[in-house]
């Protein structure tokens, strides 16, 4: 008999597989290590609970890729390096979902490979991929020269270029989009859950909740952050020289989301 086609589950990361933003929870980490002032780490600090309460939109998220370039220029990336990979263990492992960690489990079991998808940056997005089991990871990745950072980016995995890369994917590794899965939060991940045959709208923001409701799609409720250890005591977490990996797309977005939504919502409440 023939085989199958093959399947596979895409996940966001931010409020869908972890419940903060990866971007935002390294500012105090970047602030301690002196590649932020203390302004810029209040700002994240603030943006980050703006985050949690409703998330950013479309132009929010404009705005911050237009700032992202001057706010990195020039950094260190093995400074960063070093950074992400004596704090991703403490930062991130306890918000890891419950809920997003036994899905994982499920389409593992169920023979389907997982990818997380997400703006955050491939230096961060690699090693909590790796935390979570996924198997492929797809990521904003930033222009280095000479072990800094240009400034510049050189793919930006937002909108539709996420559910791009999902037919780039689908077409290298034989995925049948119609039989995959995909999890979000953010109505801006539109595009990727339609170039599925099994969306999921996962902690939705009232935009993405209004079309699921409309579309018939399944909404979840992820609410149990844990760490991986309680979770699963057997488990062997990477080690932390495994974690160096330079994170300084998330570094940048960090201090960019922190100024530009910051930003925004001074204008939203003057306007």
């Amino acid at each position: 008999m023939p085989s199958l086609p093959r399947t596979a589950a895409f996940f966001d990361l931010d409020k869908t597989v972890i419940a903060k933003s990866s971007t935002l929870t390294f500012g105090k980490s970047f602030y301690q290590g002196g590649l932020i002032n203390r302004r810029a780490a209040l700002r994240t600090a603030y943006i980050q609970f703006v985050f949690l309460a409703g998330g950013a939109d479309h132009d929010q998220m404009e705005r911050m890729r237009e700032h992202l370039s001057a706010m990195c220029r020039g950094w260190n990336v093995q400074q960063v390096r070093e950074i992400v990979a004596e704090t991703i263990h403490d930062l991130i492992d306890p918000i890891i979902y419950d809920e997003a960690a036994s899905l994982i489990e499920q389409h593992h079991l169920a023979g389907r490979d997982v990818v997380i998808v997400s703006t955050s940056g491939m230096e961060v997005v690699e090693p909590i991929g790796r935390m979570v089991g996924a198997d492929r990871v797809v990521a904003t990745r930033m222009v280095v020269e000479d072990g800094c950072f240009t400034g510049e980016v050189e793919y930006y995995a937002y909108g539709p270029t996420k559910a791009e890369a999902i037919a780039e994917l689908a077409e290298s590794e034989g995925y049948d989009l119609s039989r995959c899965y995909a999890y979000s939060d953010s109505a801006t991940d539109l595009p990727m859950l339609e170039s599925v045959g099994h969306p999921h709208a996962v902690n939705p923001d009232r935009a993405l909740r209004k079309e699921a409701l409309a579309r018939e799609w399944p909404v979840l409720t992820f609410s149990r952050p844990v760490r991986l250890k309680q979770r699963m005591p057997g488990l062997t977490m990477p080690s932390r020289s495994a974690m160096t990996v330079a994170a300084a797309a998330v570094t940048a977005a960090a201090a960019a989301a922190g100024a530009v939504w910051y930003v925004g919502k001074r204008r939203t409440r003057t306007a």
